[in-house]
């Protein structure tokens, strides 16, 4: 009987829940034994020439070195952060002559203990001759004020898909909708962290560097600090610990980070570097930044037409990943629509604001909150029922391979049963007639009811490939070795049911190794929702290579042939079909194969293609007429990502994806005043959730094959939090619609609600 789709406990969790893990702060490893702690000295002005005077800082007892952009002057730049991003618009190691937001790095203290640095870094004098500051996008578009002169325009990247020229010709409702999806903080409870040490020299320059770091990305991570470093990678050794979230801010590793190795090398002592939340919540990086239009077009009968999309993406003073989001956001632009004719324009900008980076579905959020939007503007403008509208554009099951006018080429769905079934577990009709009753009873509480049908791109355009290493050990054990780095997902014991259950040795014998790059010989790392599709599927390849290599091994100890030894998984052992008596177990098996070492077995897998999860969400808010509050009432979700190894696991995920969604559209929002001042550095003034916000979610099964893969699994890490945000959204605008309100900017706080209210009133009152 397989073990896949059970309900198996994490076996991650008692560690977490007793001794605690162990992440990159906590490390007492004698490598690190006299280490020196950094403590950056950051911008407290927005953009700026300044000037750095450390002499006062450098008279300090335990102070080690000051360093500032000067000293560095000798160091080839940081790598770009993405392919695609200009040299003229990376990062400084520290900032020299100019910062360009609060919070940029630009000196570096190193003490002997980690309190007094703080201290010490009030003592770096800076002095700051003020430039222009520009934090709206739509300012910096114009390049009135040039953040990066030796770039020559504000404009880091632009993509165009399809032309604007007659797109709606023809339609006899268009709609148009210009809409923010808001800066967002990634706020991992594990802010970032990081280590390093450089071994003895080995006769050929500099020793080999070990780093530690919280990071997604282990492999990509030991890349970054070799190509900055101008090492071989083999020269680096980078260990990811235990990893308290990261969300796609942590793919990789900062400058910040790579500057700890420096500064380790030049001084002769290990480093040491943890930031404060307040260093996280300005300088780690924000997510989503979006400002869009949309316009969508077509007939009273509710078939849309033609859709156009307009990003404009804050992409931060140094363009980060947030500057390629908007292509991700492109590729998605459709949904889950028949939208026969689509057009697409975005211009991501330089401002001065902190970096936009990776944050939970980066850029398919951004894209299936500005369809669904459009979706219900154009439902009420045609005075027609949201969930017909979508019923009647959704591509049909049939469709499938289907490629967008966007070029995305889903690989399967079932976008109408996932509309029906959520529909049908919230009791549509009721809430309808519920909304109407109190709409014309005056009720002050009103009702409104949102609906989102998504779908999303996981694994990335190109999916790629990741590896997997199946170590049986002389005693019957197994190690499982992946490319992919947990922060959370749960990957020890979903691998470890994909092992179990091709050799039939029992998960609580499976140990999975990740994050340490002397162990794992290649890895992806985790993001993008790519994990099990990839890593689970090379696990599971590996698993069943593992299998046919033992038979051809026990083959030799039974002096038979491998076609006739059978793999009997509940005795745990082989045995030649026929004679199930004389059995040959793995740890005999594994021995014939190596004394010591036990049976290996690598396998890189490559998949076929990205896949394309999909589902469906009802949210139900009530707010109250005389104070704009919002209380979410329930959350009704469909997140089809294929089978399900685990539903423990897949639930968990649901449930935090499902979380962040709706507080985005309801709570979070990173802010800036016009000097470029950030006015959310912490979680007294940032609206971060607790459960005590939020109700219990109601989650309803769904799982539709992905014919890419051979375990048929879609991405689930993401899913959650792109379906929850437009659906709770457009509850919110459904509940006072009837009041003269069309639209309402996420996130959709009391005071936002209250004021859309009163501009309805005043705009009827003068009508």
């Amino acid at each position: 009987m397989s073990i896949l789709g059970t309900r198996v406990l994490r076996i991650e969790d008692p560690k977490f829940l007793t001794t605690g893990g162990v992440y990159t702060d906590d490390l007492r490893d004698p490598r690190l034994n006299g280490a020196g702690y950094v403590t950056y000295v950051r911008s407290v002005v927005a953009h700026a020439r300044v000037t750095v005077d450390v002499s006062a800082a450098l008279e300090q007892p335990g102070v080690i070195a000051v360093v500032t952009g000067e000293d560095l002057a000798d160091l080839p730049m940081p790598p770009p952060p993405m392919p695609f991003i200009a040299p003229t618009l990376v990062r400084p190691w520290l900032a020299r002559g100019v910062v360009r937001y609060v919070g940029e790095p630009v000196a570096a203290v190193i003490t002997e203990d980690r309190y007094s640095g703080e201290d010490v870094a009030e003592l770096v004098g800076m002095d700051y001759e003020p430039l222009p500051v520009v934090v709206d996008p739509v300012e910096a578009a114009k390049d009135t004020t040039v953040l990066h002169p030796d770039h020559g325009s504000n404009t880091a990247l632009a993509f165009e898909l399809g032309s604007l020229d007659g797109l709606f010709d023809g339609c006899e409702v268009v709609v148009t909708q210009q809409m923010v999806n808001q800066r967002v903080a990634p706020a991992p409870l594990e802010v970032r962290s990081s280590a390093c040490a450089w071994g003895p020299s080995d006769g050929d320059g500099a020793g080999r560097l070990t780093f530690w770091a919280s990071t997604q990305s282990p492999h990509g991570a030991r890349d970054t600090i070799a190509t900055a470093l101008g090492l071989d990678p083999s020269k680096v050794h980078f260990i990811a610990p235990d990893v308290g979230g990261g969300f796609g801010a942590k793919f990789g590793v900062s400058i910040e980070d790579l500057l700890l190795a420096v500064l380790a090398q030049r001084l002769g002592r290990p480093m040491r570097w943890t930031e404060t939340r307040t260093e996280n919540m300005l300088s780690m990086g924000h997510g989503r930044a979006q400002l869009q239009t949309v316009t969508i077009g077509g007939r009273r009968d509710g078939t849309v037409e033609a859709y156009s999309l307009e990003v404009l993406q804050d992409s931060g003073a140094y363009p980060h990943f947030g500057a390629v989001l908007p292509f991700m956001t492109q590729m998605m632009a459709t949904g889950v629509y028949a939208i026969p004719k689509v057009a697409v324009r975005t211009k991501s900008v330089a401002t001065n604001t902190a970096p936009v980076v990776a944050y939970r579905g980066a850029g398919r959020p951004e894209a299936t909150a500005a369809i669904e939007r459009a979706i219900d503007l154009f439902a009420a403008e045609i005075g027609a029922d949201p969930a017909e509208v979508r019923r009647k554009n959704l591509l049909p099951p049939d469709a499938f391979p289907y490629t967008t006018p966007a070029g995305a080429t889903y690989d399967s769905g079932e976008y109408e049963k996932a509309l029906q079934s959520v529909l049908d577990a919230a009791g549509y009709g009721d809430l309808r007639a519920q909304q109407k009753q109190r709409r014309e009873s005056g009720d002050r509480k009103q009702l409104g009811i949102g609906l989102s049908t998504y779908v999303e791109i996981t694994a990335g355009p190109e999916a790629g490939t990741e590896f997997a290493r199946v170590n049986v050990k002389p005693d019957g054990s197994v190690i499982v070795y992946t490319g992919t780095s947990p922060h959370g997902q749960g990957h020890g014991t979903s691998f470890a049911m994909l092992a179990s259950d091709e050799l039939g040795i029992p998960i609580e014998r499976i140990t999975v190794v990740h994050g340490d790059t002397d162990l794992v010989a290649r890895g992806g790392g985790t993001g993008g929702s790519r994990s099990l599709q990839l890593g689970g599927a090379a696990v599971h390849q590996g698993a069943i290579e593992t299998v046919d290599k033992a038979r051809e091994l026990a083959a030799d100890l039974f002096e038979a042939a491998a076609g006739d030894v059978v793999l009997d998984k509940g005795r745990g052992g082989f045995h030649v079909a026929g004679s199930p008596d004389e059995v040959r177990s793995w740890a005999e098996v594994a021995a014939s194969a190596d004394a010591e070492a036990g049976l290996i077995v690598d396998t890189d897998f490559t998949a076929q293609g990205a896949t394309f999860p999909f589902g469906a969400h009802v949210a139900v808010v009530e707010v109250d007429l005389d104070t704009g509050r919002v209380e979410l009432q329930r959350m009704v979700t469909i997140d089809d990502a294929g089978p399900v190894i685990n539903p423990v696991i897949v639930e968990g995920q649901r449930h935090g994806g499902i979380a962040q969604g709706v507080s985005q559209a309801l709570y979070e929002e990173a802010l800036y005043d016009a000097e470029g001042n950030p006015q959310t550095t912490n979680f007294a003034d940032y609206a971060f959730p607790s459960a005590a916000e939020l109700p219990d979610f109601e989650l309803v099964e769904m799982a539709t094959r992905s014919p890419l893969n051979p375990l048929g699994v879609k991405g689930i890490g993401e899913a959650g939090t792109i379906g929850a945000t437009p659906a709770v959204q457009n509850a919110v605008i459904d509940a006072v619609a009837h009041l003269g309100v069309k639209h309402i900017d996420m996130p959709t706080t009391s005071e936002r609600v209250w004021r859309a209210l009163v501009q309805a009133t005043q705009q009827e009152a003068k009508a």
